[in-house]
């Protein structure tokens, strides 16, 4: 195929080298002016991956549409609504998007691919790409297990099998709205996390593995998708690389936060914990970790008071 993927920084950066490596013609897109952008045009790699020389790198947005069957989107989450107006100066009515990020929009709750389907591209043309792995890992030949989903399920099973490999092995997603909502939401579980790794309390992570899945869950529920979702790839499955790994963003994002250390980079769960807020009382959905990481975040709570008080409330069934 034909790719280009917007974007290009760890995550952008990373899908360009795996696509190319697997038989695709990519051209990899990035703002002129970023830092991500300089240091591949300038160095041919940045610390994470190699820029391969088949790659044709360019911050020419009308050539990157033009070049591609298949345009493949990694940037912030917020970013995208705006981002999709500069998109849409050019023909793309033809083309297929797969969304690589993973949140709520904060000022909608809308799901990705609901900003894309209120941005005119059809949602027949657009998947999303979920699941574990680090960049990191994945450099140094080590597998993982991800999920492509859609509601077009022939565009579905033409991706997954299009993009397998030894390194990734993806599965068919059947639960759009679940493998959204899921992918989002582990980052909050992340952010949590790492706040009970900032104050010694690593202990409580099987719980909150536990609790933060069926929570999960019955958001998922409630918004008409499938709650067992939240036990799959797009969430649960992806907790050991978002909740434990040295890598993890969202993870020492928290970390940090708790211990009055700044985090330079992006770390999306601290938008998704303010949207998932708003999506529960939507809902009428009882969010108890989210809304705890919500209130440390964005009410200035004692992180240590609200943390321990999420593991002793009143004693109730597990299920």
């Amino acid at each position: 195929m034909n790719i280009s993927v917007l974007g290009c920084g760890r995550w952008g950066s990373f899908i360009g080298w795996y696509l190319c490596n697997h038989g695709n013609a990519v051209m990899q897109w990035g703002r002129e002016e970023s830092p991500s952008f300089q240091v591949l045009k300038n160095t041919g790699r940045n610390e994470y991956v190699e820029l391969d020389e088949k790659i044709t790198l360019t911050s020419d947005l009308e050539k990157a549409v033009d070049f591609a069957e298949v345009i493949v989107i990694s940037i912030s989450a917020q970013s995208l609504r705006s981002f999709m107006r500069r998109v849409n100066e050019f023909p793309v009515a033809d083309k297929i998007f797969v969304l690589c990020m993973k949140g709520i929009e904060v000022e909608t709750g809308k799901r990705l691919s609901e900003v894309m389907a209120e941005s005119g591209i059809s949602p027949d043309k657009t998947a999303v790409w979920v699941g574990p792995g680090h960049i990191q890992a994945f450099t140094q030949g080590q597998p993982n297990c991800m999920v492509i989903d859609s509601v077009n399920k022939k565009l579905v099973k033409r991706l997954a099998d299009a993009f397998k490999s030894d390194l990734i092995r993806f599965y068919y997603g059947d639960d759009l709205i679940g493998s959204e909502l899921g992918a989002a939401a582990k980052n909050v579980m992340g952010i949590a996390a790492g706040m009970l790794d900032g104050v010694g309390l690593v202990t409580l992570k099987g719980p909150l593995m536990a609790r933060g899945a069926r929570e999960v869950g019955r958001l998922i529920k409630a918004m008409g998708g499938n709650e067992f979702s939240a036990y799959g790839l797009c969430h649960l499955g992806d907790y050991e690389t978002t909740l434990f790994s040295e890598f993890s963003n969202n993870r020492k994002f928290g970390e940090d936060f708790v211990k009055g250390v700044r985090f330079g980079k992006l770390a999306e769960g601290v938008a998704t914990a303010k949207a998932m807020k708003t999506l529960g009382e939507k809902y009428g959905v009882d969010l108890p970790i989210t809304n705890a990481v919500y209130s440390i975040l964005y009410e200035n709570k004692n992180y240590e008071k609200v943390l321990l008080g999420l593991f002793s409330r009143d004693t109730k069934k597990e299920f």
